[in-house]
């Protein structure tokens, strides 16, 4: 007989979250069978803030009144970490346009404005698709939009560039990861926006 899988496992099971962990919200409706254990018991001790399954994603809570009602996961838990910027992501990126304007003569910027993605903090582990080419104007932007974020907890708002959406994943208020965001990927963003394949 196998070892028994935790809640934590179990919830991220039944919640099927993405490539960047994020999940819809999962009912509590759906703890039944192979996932009764999540049923709420003492405040939901296996989602708290301070769990195991809260070590490795952001978790939402979701309530009616003081009930949980739904929870969701809304990316993975990251530390704040150095950011290098290996020799071969710049050279790889120096000579792009910017994803911005389409001008040349770009900076190599961080997509995740809080860059505390622990990948990012060791070279051989950062990926291109981490980095994207911006102008200094645009870079300058997205830096004051960034800080703006991390000190009032509001992502930006892309419906003030003229899009029908602001965000393409998670919504308006930093629940722990960038990504569907406009800055973190403006091409992928527009991309996304215009063939309205949000979640």
């Amino acid at each position: 007989m196998g070892k028994q899988p935790s809640k934590a496992d179990l919830f991220i099971e039944l919640a099927c979250p993405d490539a960047q962990g994020f999940s819809k919200p999962v009912s509590v409706d759906l703890f039944v069978g192979k996932y009764e254990r999540l049923k709420m018991g003492n405040g939901g001790d296996w989602c708290r803030d301070d769990g195991s399954l809260a070590k490795r994603f952001n978790i939402k809570r979701h309530k009616a009144g003081n009930r949980i009602v739904e929870v969701s996961l809304h990316g993975f838990k990251k530390q704040p970490i150095k950011k290098p910027i290996p020799a071969r992501i710049r050279n790889a990126l120096k000579d792009k346009k910017c994803a911005i304007l389409g001008t040349g003569k770009v900076e190599i910027d961080h997509k995740d404005g809080r860059r505390d993605d622990p990948r990012l903090g060791y070279a051989s582990s950062v990926k291109i698709e981490d980095f994207q080419p911006l102008s200094k104007a645009a870079n300058n932007a997205k830096r004051q939009h960034c800080k703006t974020c991390r000190t009032t907890g509001k992502r930006f708002d892309a419906s003030s560039l003229g899009y029908s959406i602001g965000q393409v994943k998670g919504n308006g208020t930093y629940e722990g990861s960038c990504v569907g965001c406009y800055w973190y990927d403006p091409f992928e963003f527009n991309r996304l926006a215009s063939t309205k394949k949000t979640e």
